[in-house]
């Protein structure tokens, strides 16, 4: 079998102060014939993985934002660097390698070539740090299990040079990412954004109340005016309706002006869809696809889709369902609920709310593989994972693609 029908990819994305997406880290994981998945580090793989990816084109996986790629030496002294699109990466170098003359006159090169650089796990002033640092724009700091005073000395320690950025990465925890915020930290990694944070006696909001009782309304195959009266009860969904539907993406031959015709020509799936990633658009702003939340939320939906559609092919309704699970599963961090209120305030199948709140059956399986993915995590419960439900790591690497591909387009076209 072929290293490149082997590997699957993790995406960790990385966030500045203003909780804004900037960029992914792009973790590959190489699933062996005997099923054990461990991380692509020796060069054949490495340089496999490198060119696949630039042949696919980068925009294809991390959309407008920035790559971070790891390198160890052999990848950094190798030729497929150059199949990289400067603009497009940062290459990160791994903690491992050493500041030789040979290694730093090849950043130096690379540099020249326009290639930005960032230092990965850097604990301490080393010697190594010492020779790289100046060569680098940002350096990275593993914060996991690091004790606050020992983070504090280190992130003033290190005195990023003008134009060096620090991020954190582990970053897992609301206090962890305020502590490094006022440690100067410009870029944060980790999935503490996706955290439910539950507050006592919080409430769905208004807006947010009328997309779920719209959602309610379709998923009882109400009249058409009566989706159309509920629509008009809220003027931000009305006109973030009229604008999405006179947007190229769904292809109105002449203006939409009026509510009636926007809901015939949308169609009630597309409705329903839209929708659901509604619902994680703050009121009164655009939508800003830079939010954290809503990339991971209608990531995740549009994942467990085409999961859904490769297992059960033709079972249109099945692969819906598998919509809603992923874009639902971040609720109780978007309402800062608990999952079991969320699933109150909105009428919900039964393998949905079991999904959800247990992680049980097929829709619960696939969101467990997505969030074990994000996490970069690996060994034998990860393969077990996509042997239980039949996937092959192309086939999932084929489906993460074609997820990334349309949350970049459907990005694009609603801006």
């Amino acid at each position: 079998m072929a290293i490149a029908n082997q590997f699957f990819l993790a995406r960790q994305p990385i966030l500045n102060r203003n909780q804004r997406l900037v960029a992914y880290e792009l973790l590959f994981r190489n699933a062996s014939e005997r099923n054990e998945a461990h991380i692509t580090d020796d060069a054949e793989a490495t340089a496999t993985v490198i060119a696949h990816a630039s042949e696919l084109g980068m925009d294809h996986v991390v959309g407008d934002q920035l790559a971070f790629v790891n390198v160890d030496t052999v990848g950094l002294m190798s030729d497929f660097i150059s199949f990289l699109p400067n603009d497009k990466v940062i290459l990160e170098i791994l903690e491992t390698v050493k500041a030789t003359p040979e290694v730093l006159e090849r950043v130096r090169e690379l540099k020249r070539a326009g290639f930005k650089f960032a230092l990965d796990d850097v604990v301490n002033e080393s010697d190594d740090v010492r020779k790289l640092k100046p060569l680098v724009d940002v350096i990275k700091i593993d914060i996991k299990d690091m004790q606050p005073e020992r983070l504090d000395i280190l992130a003033r320690g290190i005195k990023p040079a003008p134009g060096q950025k620090l991020l954190a990465e582990k970053v897992e925890t609301m206090d962890e990412f305020r502590q490094c915020l006022s440690l100067g930290f410009e870029y944060f990694q980790g999935y503490y954004f996706a955290r439910p944070v539950i507050l006592s006696g919080k409430k769905i909001t208004p807006s947010q109340m009328t997309i779920l009782h719209l959602l309610d309304l379709l998923n009882a195959d109400a009249d058409s005016k009566t989706i159309e009266r509920s629509v008009k009860h809220d003027a931000l969904i009305t006109l973030n309706l009229l604008r999405l539907v006179n947007t190229p993406a769904v292809g109105a031959r002449y203006r939409i002006n009026s509510v009636g015709h926007a809901l015939i020509v949308l169609g009630r799936r597309q409705l329903q869809r839209w929708l659901q990633i509604l619902l994680y658009v703050k009121a009164g702003q655009a939508q800003e696809f830079t939010s954290p939340l809503l990339q991971l939320a209608t990531t995740r939906g549009k994942t467990i889709e085409l999961m859904v559609e490769k297992l059960r092919p033709g079972q249109r309704t099945c692969a819906d369902i598998g919509f809603t699970v992923g874009v639902m599963s971040l609720m109780d961090t978007l309402f800062s609920i608990r999952m079991s209120e969320v699933l109150d305030s909105v009428n919900v199948l039964g393998e949905v709310r079991e999904a959800l709140l247990h992680r049980d059956g097929d829709y619960g399986s696939m969101l467990s593989l997505i969030e074990h993915i994000e996490m970069a995590d690996e060994g034998p419960k990860l393969s077990e994972m996509l042997h239980k439900l039949q996937l092959s790591p192309a086939e999932l690497y084929a489906i993460q693609l074609a997820a990334f591909d349309w949350v970049n387009d459907y990005s694009h076209n609603v801006q």
